[in-house]
Protein backbone atom coordinates (compact mmCIF):
# COMPACT_ATOMS: atom_id res chain seq x y z
CA UNK A 1 0.00 0.00 0.00
CA UNK A 2 1.32 3.39 -1.16
CA UNK A 3 1.71 6.37 1.73
CA UNK A 4 -0.72 8.44 -0.47
CA UNK A 5 -3.18 4.96 -0.38
CA UNK A 6 -2.75 4.98 3.66
CA UNK A 7 -2.78 8.74 4.08
CA UNK A 8 -6.51 8.12 2.68
CA UNK A 9 -7.15 5.03 4.23
CA UNK A 10 -6.63 7.20 7.46
CA UNK A 11 -8.44 10.26 6.45
CA UNK A 12 -11.47 7.74 5.93
CA UNK A 13 -11.34 6.22 8.95
CA UNK A 14 -11.34 9.73 10.72
CA UNK A 15 -14.17 10.57 9.43
CA UNK A 16 -15.84 7.69 10.20
CA UNK A 17 -14.79 7.67 13.61
CA UNK A 18 -12.79 4.60 13.06
CA UNK A 19 -9.56 5.97 14.61
CA UNK A 20 -8.71 4.64 18.07
CA UNK A 21 -8.24 7.56 20.52
CA UNK A 22 -4.56 8.43 20.65
CA UNK A 23 -4.52 8.02 16.52
CA UNK A 24 -7.14 10.61 16.31
CA UNK A 25 -5.67 12.78 18.63
CA UNK A 26 -2.47 12.86 16.89
CA UNK A 27 -4.11 13.30 13.32
CA UNK A 28 -6.55 16.36 14.77
CA UNK A 29 -3.06 17.40 15.45
CA UNK A 30 -1.71 16.82 12.03
CA UNK A 31 -4.89 18.70 10.77
CA UNK A 32 -3.85 21.93 12.30
CA UNK A 33 -0.53 22.20 11.03
CA UNK A 34 -0.69 20.61 7.82
CA UNK A 35 -2.68 22.17 4.61
CA UNK A 36 -2.96 19.29 2.40
CA UNK A 37 -4.03 16.83 5.08
CA UNK A 38 -6.77 19.03 6.11
CA UNK A 39 -8.06 19.48 2.80
CA UNK A 40 -8.14 16.14 2.05
CA UNK A 41 -10.55 15.65 5.29
CA UNK A 42 -12.51 18.67 4.04
CA UNK A 43 -12.80 16.95 0.53
CA UNK A 44 -13.35 13.91 1.70
CA UNK A 45 -16.23 14.64 3.89
CA UNK A 46 -17.64 16.63 1.19
CA UNK A 47 -17.73 13.85 -1.22
CA UNK A 48 -19.35 11.40 1.59
CA UNK A 49 -22.04 14.09 1.71
CA UNK A 50 -23.06 14.04 -1.57
CA UNK A 51 -22.85 10.10 -1.93
CA UNK A 52 -25.17 10.56 1.14
CA UNK A 53 -27.28 12.93 -0.91
CA UNK A 54 -27.46 10.58 -3.71
CA UNK A 55 -28.28 7.62 -1.61
CA UNK A 56 -31.37 9.38 -0.17
CA UNK A 57 -32.42 10.75 -3.62
CA UNK A 58 -32.20 7.01 -4.93
CA UNK A 59 -34.39 6.67 -1.43
CA UNK A 60 -37.07 8.87 -2.58
CA UNK A 61 -37.82 7.55 -6.27
CA UNK A 62 -37.85 3.92 -4.88
CA UNK A 63 -40.57 5.71 -2.24
CA UNK A 64 -42.68 7.57 -4.81
CA UNK A 65 -42.30 4.14 -7.41
CA UNK A 66 -43.73 2.18 -4.21
CA UNK A 67 -46.65 4.14 -3.28
CA UNK A 68 -47.76 4.96 -7.19
CA UNK A 69 -47.86 0.77 -7.18
CA UNK A 70 -50.07 0.85 -3.77
CA UNK A 71 -52.11 3.49 -4.89
CA UNK A 72 -52.55 1.49 -8.62
CA UNK A 73 -53.48 -1.59 -6.39
CA UNK A 74 -56.22 0.12 -4.49
CA UNK A 75 -57.36 1.67 -7.91
CA UNK A 76 -56.91 5.23 -7.20
CA UNK A 77 -54.73 5.43 -10.01
CA UNK A 78 -54.98 4.34 -13.29
CA UNK A 79 -51.72 2.69 -13.62
CA UNK A 80 -52.33 1.95 -17.52
CA UNK A 81 -52.97 5.79 -18.32
CA UNK A 82 -49.19 6.62 -16.85
CA UNK A 83 -46.42 5.83 -18.39
CA UNK A 84 -42.98 6.95 -17.23
CA UNK A 85 -42.66 10.68 -16.69
CA UNK A 86 -46.56 11.02 -16.59
CA UNK A 87 -46.41 9.17 -13.06
CA UNK A 88 -43.80 11.27 -11.62
CA UNK A 89 -45.55 14.38 -12.65
CA UNK A 90 -49.20 12.95 -11.30
CA UNK A 91 -47.01 12.36 -8.22
CA UNK A 92 -45.83 14.99 -7.78
CA UNK A 93 -49.16 17.59 -8.57
CA UNK A 94 -50.97 15.09 -6.32
CA UNK A 95 -47.94 15.01 -3.18
CA UNK A 96 -46.16 18.25 -4.01
CA UNK A 97 -46.34 19.34 -0.58
CA UNK A 98 -45.24 16.85 1.37
CA UNK A 99 -42.63 16.81 -0.90
CA UNK A 100 -41.78 20.71 -0.32
CA UNK A 101 -41.91 19.55 3.47
CA UNK A 102 -39.18 16.79 2.31
CA UNK A 103 -37.09 19.25 0.31
CA UNK A 104 -36.85 21.98 3.24
CA UNK A 105 -35.95 19.30 5.91
CA UNK A 106 -33.00 18.08 2.92
CA UNK A 107 -32.40 21.90 2.72
CA UNK A 108 -32.01 22.34 6.67
CA UNK A 109 -29.63 19.15 7.16
CA UNK A 110 -27.76 20.36 4.01
CA UNK A 111 -27.23 23.40 5.56
CA UNK A 112 -26.33 21.96 9.19
CA UNK A 113 -23.89 19.28 7.68
CA UNK A 114 -22.11 22.44 5.78
CA UNK A 115 -21.90 24.16 9.19
CA UNK A 116 -20.48 21.23 11.04
CA UNK A 117 -17.90 20.44 8.41
CA UNK A 118 -16.90 24.44 8.89
CA UNK A 119 -16.89 23.80 12.30
CA UNK A 120 -14.04 20.81 12.31
CA UNK A 121 -12.34 22.65 9.66
CA UNK A 122 -9.47 24.62 11.44
CA UNK A 123 -9.24 28.28 10.83
CA UNK A 124 -6.69 29.89 9.07
CA UNK A 125 -4.49 32.39 10.40
CA UNK A 126 -5.04 35.79 9.13
CA UNK A 127 -3.49 35.95 5.64
CA UNK A 128 -1.69 39.37 6.13
CA UNK A 129 0.27 38.15 8.98
CA UNK A 130 1.68 34.38 9.49
CA UNK A 131 3.07 32.76 12.48
CA UNK A 132 6.70 31.82 11.85
CA UNK A 133 7.12 28.52 12.86
CA UNK A 134 8.73 25.97 10.85
CA UNK A 135 6.06 23.10 9.28
CA UNK A 136 6.57 19.66 7.94
CA UNK A 137 3.70 20.26 5.66
CA UNK A 138 4.36 18.01 3.01
CA UNK A 139 1.80 15.47 2.52
CA UNK A 140 4.65 12.52 1.84
CA UNK A 141 6.61 13.22 5.25
CA UNK A 142 3.49 13.70 6.97
CA UNK A 143 2.18 10.38 5.75
CA UNK A 144 5.31 8.87 7.11
CA UNK A 145 5.10 10.64 10.29
CA UNK A 146 1.27 9.14 10.63
CA UNK A 147 2.26 5.92 9.86
CA UNK A 148 4.96 5.45 12.33
CA UNK A 149 2.21 7.01 15.41
CA UNK A 150 -0.02 4.66 14.16
CA UNK A 151 2.96 1.91 14.48
CA UNK A 152 4.11 3.28 17.94
CA UNK A 153 0.26 3.19 19.50
CA UNK A 154 -0.06 -0.47 18.06
CA UNK A 155 3.41 -1.53 19.94
CA UNK A 156 2.24 1.03 22.78
CA UNK A 157 5.53 2.32 23.18
CA UNK A 158 6.94 5.64 23.53
CA UNK A 159 8.44 7.13 20.89
CA UNK A 160 11.97 9.24 21.93
CA UNK A 161 13.90 10.49 18.99
CA UNK A 162 10.43 12.02 17.83
CA UNK A 163 10.15 13.07 13.55
CA UNK A 164 9.25 16.67 14.77
CA UNK A 165 5.94 18.37 13.06
CA UNK A 166 7.31 22.17 13.44
CA UNK A 167 10.00 23.64 14.87
CA UNK A 168 10.65 27.34 16.62
CA UNK A 169 13.43 28.59 18.59
CA UNK A 170 13.14 29.74 22.48
CA UNK A 171 15.83 30.55 25.33
CA UNK A 172 16.61 30.70 28.69
CA UNK A 173 14.77 32.96 31.14
CA UNK A 174 16.52 30.99 34.21
CA UNK A 175 20.01 28.96 34.21
CA UNK A 176 18.20 25.99 36.15
CA UNK A 177 16.46 24.62 32.28
CA UNK A 178 13.23 27.33 32.52
CA UNK A 179 12.93 28.96 29.13
CA UNK A 180 10.53 30.83 27.12
CA UNK A 181 9.10 30.37 23.21
CA UNK A 182 5.62 31.39 21.91
CA UNK A 183 2.63 29.92 22.63
CA UNK A 184 1.65 28.46 19.10
CA UNK A 185 4.91 27.00 18.59
CA UNK A 186 3.94 23.80 21.57
CA UNK A 187 0.25 24.64 21.59
CA UNK A 188 -0.29 21.37 20.02
CA UNK A 189 2.02 18.96 20.92
CA UNK A 190 2.20 16.25 22.50
CA UNK A 191 6.14 15.86 23.17
CA UNK A 192 8.44 18.18 23.01
CA UNK A 193 12.19 18.41 23.05
CA UNK A 194 14.79 21.66 22.72
CA UNK A 195 18.25 21.29 21.53
CA UNK A 196 21.02 23.56 21.87
CA UNK A 197 23.65 24.79 19.51
CA UNK A 198 26.03 21.47 20.26
CA UNK A 199 23.58 19.18 18.73
CA UNK A 200 22.32 18.20 22.63
CA UNK A 201 18.47 17.01 23.03
CA UNK A 202 16.47 17.68 25.92
CA UNK A 203 13.07 17.04 26.68
CA UNK A 204 10.98 19.60 27.82
CA UNK A 205 7.41 20.61 28.92
CA UNK A 206 4.94 23.39 29.67
CA UNK A 207 4.28 24.70 32.52
CA UNK A 208 2.87 27.75 31.55
CA UNK A 209 0.46 28.84 28.35
CA UNK A 210 -0.69 32.03 27.94
CA UNK A 211 -2.41 31.95 24.77
CA UNK A 212 -3.53 35.73 24.81
CA UNK A 213 0.07 37.44 25.09
CA UNK A 214 1.59 34.21 22.81
CA UNK A 215 3.95 33.18 25.15
CA UNK A 216 4.69 29.84 26.63
CA UNK A 217 7.79 28.76 29.54
CA UNK A 218 8.89 25.15 29.46
CA UNK A 219 11.13 23.37 32.01
CA UNK A 220 13.72 21.29 30.65
CA UNK A 221 13.31 17.73 32.54
CA UNK A 222 15.77 16.02 31.26
CA UNK A 223 18.51 13.96 33.62
CA UNK A 224 21.36 15.21 31.46
CA UNK A 225 20.79 18.65 31.45
CA UNK A 226 22.68 21.05 33.42
CA UNK A 227 22.20 24.28 35.19
CA UNK A 228 23.42 27.15 32.92
CA UNK A 229 23.67 30.29 34.65
CA UNK A 230 23.92 33.19 35.19
CA UNK A 231 22.23 34.41 31.86
CA UNK A 232 24.35 36.92 30.19
CA UNK A 233 21.34 38.88 29.02
CA UNK A 234 18.81 41.01 31.00
CA UNK A 235 14.94 41.60 29.81
CA UNK A 236 14.08 45.32 29.27
CA UNK A 237 10.62 46.24 31.37
CA UNK A 238 10.11 49.28 29.07
CA UNK A 239 9.80 49.91 25.31
CA UNK A 240 12.53 50.68 23.63
CA UNK A 241 12.77 53.69 20.64
CA UNK A 242 12.58 53.62 17.76
CA UNK A 243 15.31 53.09 15.14
CA UNK A 244 17.11 51.20 18.22
CA UNK A 245 19.83 48.72 16.26
CA UNK A 246 18.87 45.40 17.35
CA UNK A 247 19.37 41.40 16.43
CA UNK A 248 18.36 37.95 16.99
CA UNK A 249 19.73 34.44 17.01
CA UNK A 250 17.20 31.42 15.51
CA UNK A 251 16.62 28.35 14.69
CA UNK A 252 15.20 28.60 10.81
CA UNK A 253 17.52 25.81 10.19
CA UNK A 254 19.62 22.89 11.91
CA UNK A 255 22.18 26.04 13.34
CA UNK A 256 21.42 28.88 14.78
CA UNK A 257 21.05 31.79 12.44
CA UNK A 258 22.15 35.77 12.91
CA UNK A 259 19.99 38.46 12.03
CA UNK A 260 19.92 42.75 12.52
CA UNK A 261 17.61 45.20 12.17
CA UNK A 262 15.89 48.00 13.87
CA UNK A 263 12.54 48.69 15.91
CA UNK A 264 10.18 50.38 13.42
CA UNK A 265 7.63 51.24 15.42
CA UNK A 266 6.43 50.59 18.95
CA UNK A 267 3.09 48.92 18.10
CA UNK A 268 2.02 45.72 16.39
CA UNK A 269 0.32 44.82 13.49
CA UNK A 270 -2.69 47.38 13.12
CA UNK A 271 -1.12 49.20 16.41
CA UNK A 272 -1.69 45.88 18.47
CA UNK A 273 0.15 47.02 21.72
CA UNK A 274 1.38 43.63 22.59
CA UNK A 275 3.72 43.15 19.93
CA UNK A 276 6.02 45.82 18.31
CA UNK A 277 7.41 46.24 14.21
CA UNK A 278 10.98 45.40 13.88
CA UNK A 279 12.77 45.88 10.57
CA UNK A 280 14.49 42.08 9.79
CA UNK A 281 14.97 38.96 8.03
CA UNK A 282 12.87 36.43 9.56
CA UNK A 283 11.51 32.86 8.20
CA UNK A 284 9.44 30.26 9.30
CA UNK A 285 11.64 28.41 12.84
CA UNK A 286 12.37 31.86 14.35
CA UNK A 287 9.15 31.97 16.22
CA UNK A 288 10.13 32.71 19.60
CA UNK A 289 13.65 33.66 19.65
CA UNK A 290 14.79 36.96 21.09
CA UNK A 291 15.37 40.42 20.09
CA UNK A 292 18.15 41.82 21.66
CA UNK A 293 19.09 45.96 21.55
CA UNK A 294 22.72 46.70 21.12
CA UNK A 295 23.41 46.71 24.65
CA UNK A 296 21.75 42.68 24.82
CA UNK A 297 18.82 43.16 26.65
CA UNK A 298 16.03 40.94 25.77
CA UNK A 299 12.97 43.56 24.02
CA UNK A 300 10.82 40.87 22.92
CA UNK A 301 10.18 37.66 20.88
CA UNK A 302 9.30 37.15 17.80
CA UNK A 303 6.26 36.29 16.61
CA UNK A 304 4.69 36.69 13.51
CA UNK A 305 5.52 38.94 10.30
CA UNK A 306 3.48 40.64 7.66
CA UNK A 307 2.76 38.48 4.79
CA UNK A 308 2.11 41.49 2.45
CA UNK A 309 5.51 43.20 2.90
CA UNK A 310 9.03 41.86 3.43
CA UNK A 311 11.16 42.48 6.64
CA UNK A 312 8.02 43.55 8.63
CA UNK A 313 8.29 41.48 11.53
CA UNK A 314 6.57 41.84 14.89
CA UNK A 315 7.46 40.83 18.41
CA UNK A 316 5.99 40.39 21.87
CA UNK A 317 7.24 43.07 24.12
CA UNK A 318 9.59 41.59 26.68
CA UNK A 319 7.43 43.08 29.82
CA UNK A 320 4.92 40.72 28.37
CA UNK A 321 7.19 37.62 29.12
CA UNK A 322 8.03 39.01 32.32
CA UNK A 323 4.40 39.53 33.37
CA UNK A 324 3.88 35.23 32.20
CA UNK A 325 6.08 34.84 34.34
CA UNK A 326 4.99 36.53 37.36
CA UNK A 327 1.23 34.67 36.49
CA UNK A 328 3.36 31.48 36.91
CA UNK A 329 4.76 32.48 40.04
CA UNK A 330 1.36 33.47 41.59
CA UNK A 331 -0.15 30.37 40.27
CA UNK A 332 2.26 27.50 41.22
CA UNK A 333 4.36 28.54 44.30
CA UNK A 334 6.70 25.65 42.96
CA UNK A 335 7.72 27.99 40.39
CA UNK A 336 8.12 31.00 42.66
CA UNK A 337 12.39 30.32 42.42
CA UNK A 338 12.38 31.54 39.31
CA UNK A 339 14.85 34.14 38.97
CA UNK A 340 14.92 36.34 35.66
CA UNK A 341 17.92 38.92 35.77
CA UNK A 342 16.44 42.41 34.60
CA UNK A 343 20.39 43.63 34.20
CA UNK A 344 23.11 42.53 30.96
CA UNK A 345 26.87 41.84 31.53
CA UNK A 346 27.02 42.69 27.45
CA UNK A 347 26.73 45.91 27.50
CA UNK A 348 29.78 47.72 25.95
CA UNK A 349 31.03 44.45 23.44
CA UNK A 350 30.95 44.17 20.22
CA UNK A 351 28.62 42.19 18.34
CA UNK A 352 30.32 39.57 18.26
CA UNK A 353 31.15 38.91 21.27
CA UNK A 354 27.84 39.49 22.19
CA UNK A 355 27.01 36.44 19.76
CA UNK A 356 28.94 34.63 21.10
CA UNK A 357 28.00 34.88 24.63
CA UNK A 358 24.19 34.05 23.86
CA UNK A 359 24.27 31.55 22.16
CA UNK A 360 24.39 29.15 24.41
CA UNK A 361 20.87 29.81 25.89
CA UNK A 362 19.17 29.61 22.90
CA UNK A 363 17.62 26.34 21.77
CA UNK A 364 15.83 24.94 18.86
CA UNK A 365 12.56 23.62 20.23
CA UNK A 366 10.75 20.92 18.41
CA UNK A 367 7.30 19.37 19.10
CA UNK A 368 5.23 16.32 17.44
Amino acid sequence: MTQETRMMDSVERYIRGEMLPDERVYFEQLRKTNAEVDQLVVEQTLFFQEMNRFGEWKKFKSLLNDIHVDLSEQGKINSDKLRGGAKVVYLWNRYKRVAAIAASIAGVTAIALSALVNSITPHKENVQVTQLVHEVDNLKKAARVLDSKIDNVDKKKADISIVPKYNGTGFLIDGKGYMVTNAHVVINSKNIFVQNNKGEQFKASVVKLDEARDVAILKIDDENYKNNHPLPYGFRKTASDIAEPIFTLGYPKDEAVYSEGYLSAKTGFNGDTLSCQIGIAANPGNSGGPVFNRDGEVIGILSTKETQAEGVVFAIQSKYILQAIEDLKKEDTTYKNIKTPLTSSLHGLDKVKQVSKVQDYIYMVKGD
